[in-house]
């Protein structure tokens, strides 16, 4: 792989053994559909290793055995290439940059990325909005990217919003993040700017230690994508940027919770189709409805019938994507048996015993944040959420390996 960066404008050039379809870091395929986008409004003198990972989140799944940059990488840098991917980076020289000495949010204004924010009531926002390619057609106008970034605004936060085109590099299964971590590119080019030593996302105990919807479905302590010793932990930290997870100790009802208790209740939005509010018609809606409401512990509100196909899942039997939190709304919310949910319900047989770890902070997750920002995470989970006990964290550190659908 050959990139080039003119200003914001990255192009790219695939080697004879590089692949039009590669797989992003959670095994995903992705067909390339372009080989160029733009980050815009980022300053040109950024330190080189920034500009390398920058590209590097947008590249890595279509690159096999070495990527050549239009400027040099640190040895540091091209070490964590290597370790990570097996990928020979060049040309090396130069010195790694430092960490700078401030926090960012990667905010995205869902209730993950609010609660997140919450706990650094003081960072500023870095939010990434997608705009048309100049050459890909948008068969995606749907996606609300200028919604979102209104309410970004109207937090009151400082808010940089970095604006590209760089989804559309993707052909199928949809215009997305190449990888996960293609969020971050406008922060990182940001970070000089800004004195960036970290930056914080707002995934949560089901993303970074539960395999999430997309993966694995087990307790992953390695979790190559978001633990700090995992590959993308370590290339972020050898540019100065460390990964930040204040949430990541906490499920998704934790982060409901605060973010509906948060000053920014107002902007929160995790649905892209709405423009007056959540669409509530859409798969991710009736997911976090579901949430919500054993949150509120009220009856679910949605005109989403087991009959249509976003809830067609969720009559089958498990596993399930995020089934940790099926199970902890089923075990919550009234008229269960009411919902799109219902089958998945008999299936879970989850009560609110059983799935009582769930409202608690998984440890370990703490001891992951650099020391710089880990005691402001430490105190606000021990005094607005609590600590898991030994039999809850055993909950976490045993996810996966029992018999799904059984009593546990």
């Amino acid at each position: 792989m050959r990139v080039r960066w003119n200003g914001g404008e990255l192009t790219f050039r695939l080697d004879p053994e590089d692949e039009i379809t590669g797989r992003a870091a959670d095994d995903h395929p992705v067909k390339l559909a372009t080989n160029s986008c733009e980050i815009r409004g980022v300053p040109g003198d950024a330190h080189d290793d920034l500009w390398a990972v920058a590209a590097w989140t947008i590249v890595a799944p279509w690159t096999r055995r070495r990527i050549t940059f239009d400027r040099p990488v640190s040895p540091e840098l091209a070490r964590a290439l290597h370790d990570g991917w097996g990928v020979e980076a060049g040309p090396v020289g130069g010195t790694a940059r430092a960490a700078g000495r401030r926090l960012a949010i990667s905010y995205s204004g869902g209730a993950d990325s609010v609660a997140a924010a919450t706990i650094f009531p003081d960072a500023p926002f870095v939010h990434f909005r997608r705009v048309s390619h100049r050459r890909v057609p948008n068969r995606w106008p749907h996606y609300r990217s200028d919604v979102l970034a209104k309410l970004a605004v109207q937090t009151g936060r400082e808010v940089t919003t970095v604006e590209s085109d760089l989804e559309f590099t993707l052909a199928e299964p949809r215009p997305g993040y190449p990888e996960h971590h293609a969020v971050a590119a406008g922060a990182l080019l940001l970070a000089d700017e800004m004195d960036l030593g970290g930056l914080a996302f707002g995934y949560e105990l089901g993303s970074r230690w539960l395999g999430g919807d997309r993966y694995l479905l087990r307790y992953t302590p390695d979790n190559l994508m978001w633990a700090p010793h995992g590959a993308w932990g370590r290339l972020f930290a050898a540019a100065g940027v460390h990964i930040v997870l204040p949430v990541g100790g906490v499920s998704e009802a934790v982060t409901m919770r605060i973010a509906l208790e948060s000053p920014l209740k107002e902007q929160v939005r995790w649905c892209l189709r709405g423009t007056g509010g959540p669409c509530r018609t859409c798969g991710k809606c009736l997911y976090k409805e579901l949430i919500q409401a054993a949150v509120e512990r009220r009856p679910m509100e949605t005109p989403i019938t087991a009959s249509r196909p976003v809830a067609r899942k969720w009559q089958e039997p498990p596993p399930y994507g995020g089934q940790e939190m099926i199970e902890y709304g089923c075990a919550r919310v009234p008229g269960i048996e009411r919902t799109p949910f219902a089958k998945a319900a008999q299936y879970l047989r989850a009560t609110e015993e059983s799935t009582a770890w769930l409202d608690h902070c998984y440890r370990p997750a703490i001891d992951e944040i650099p020391g710089v920002w880990r005691g402001q995470v430490a105190e606000f989970m021990a005094t607005r959420v609590g600590f898991m006990d030994e039999a809850q964290t055993r909950r976490v550190e045993t996810w996966g390996t029992e018999t799904w659908g059984t009593e546990r």
